[in-house]
C-alpha cells in the first residue's frame, strides 16, 4: 500500500471458513484499533478503506483490514447477512483475546460491511461503530429500508458514526436524517457510494479524535 507501516497478515477460524486479518501498525501505535469490514464487493481495498489503512497508522491507530471467509475462499457472492454477522463476531474476539489488539476497539466498516458491524456492535463489546456508506436500501427501493440495523447501533450508548457520500444512491445524507439519524452523528462526504477518499480520511479522524483524544 506504499507507506512504511508494518503488516502482519492473521487467519482467524469462524464457523464459516477462514477469515483474514492484515493488520497494519505504525511508529507509534497505541491508541486504539480500527477494524474495517469491507462490503459485497471485494476486500478491503477500496480506495477509502485503503486509504484509511495507509493514514491512521501514521496518527497512532492500528487498523485491521477484515477480510470475510467468504472473499477468502474466492467466492464472488457474499454469504446472507445472519452468516457475515456469524464470521465477524469470532474474528474480533480473537484479535482482542489472542493478539492483544489495544484498545478502543472501533468496529467499522463500509456498506455491507457497515450493516454487519452495526448489527454486531454489542456481540463484539465495540467501543465505538463507524458506518461508512451505510446502505440504507437498495438503490431506488426506499421502502426497504434499513434503518433499524444503524438505529439498533445507536441505541447502545455507544460512540457512532456515520459517513455518507452526499449523492450515495444507497441513500442520501438526507434520507438518513429522514429516518431519523441524529445530524451530529453524519458526516457528509463528496462522491456518492463510493465517496472521496481523502474526504473519509479527513472524516473518520475526525471522528476518532474528537471521542478518543491522543492522551
Amino acid at each position: 500500500m506504499g507507506d512504511t507501516a508494518d503488516e502482519a497478515v492473521h487467519t482467524i477460524a469462524t464457523p464459516e471458513g477462514p477469515a483474514r486479518v492484515r493488520v497494519r501498525t505504525g511508529p507509534t501505535a497505541g491508541r486504539g484499533t480500527l477494524l474495517l469490514s469491507h462490503g459485497a464487493g471485494g476486500l478491503g481495498d477500496s480506495a477509502d478503506l485503503a486509504a484509511l489503512a495507509r493514514s491512521l497508522p501514521r496518527a497512532g491507530w492500528v487498523v485491521g483490514l477484515v477480510d470475510q471467509p467468504w472473499r477468502v475462499a474466492g467466492r464472488r457472492v457474499a454469504s446472507p447477512p445472519p452468516r457475515l454477522d456469524v464470521a465477524y463476531v469470532p474474528v474480533v474476539r480473537a484479535l482482542r483475546d489472542e493478539y492483544g489488539l489495544p484498545s478502543p476497539v472501533v468496529s467499522a466498516g463500509r456498506s455491507a460491511g457497515a450493516r454487519v458491524v452495526c448489527r454486531t456492535a454489542g456481540a463484539v463489546g465495540a467501543d465505538a461503530i463507524l458506518a461508512l456508506s451505510f446502505p440504507l436500501h437498495p438503490p431506488g427501493r426506499p421502502e426497504r429500508s434499513r434503518y433499524g440495523e444503524l438505529a439498533g447501533a445507536v441505541g447502545l450508548g455507544l460512540p457512532v458514526g456515520v459517513v455518507q457520500g452526499e449523492r450515495d444512491a444507497f441513500g442520501t445524507p438526507d434520507e438518513l436524517l429522514a429516518a431519523g439519524l441524529e445530524p451530529s452523528l453524519l458526516m457528509v462526504v463528496r462522491g456518492a457510494h463510493s465517496p472521496n477518499p481523502s474526504d473519509v480520511v479527513s472524516a473518520v479522524r475526525e471522528f476518532l479524535d474528537g471521542r478518543f483524544p491522543e492522551s
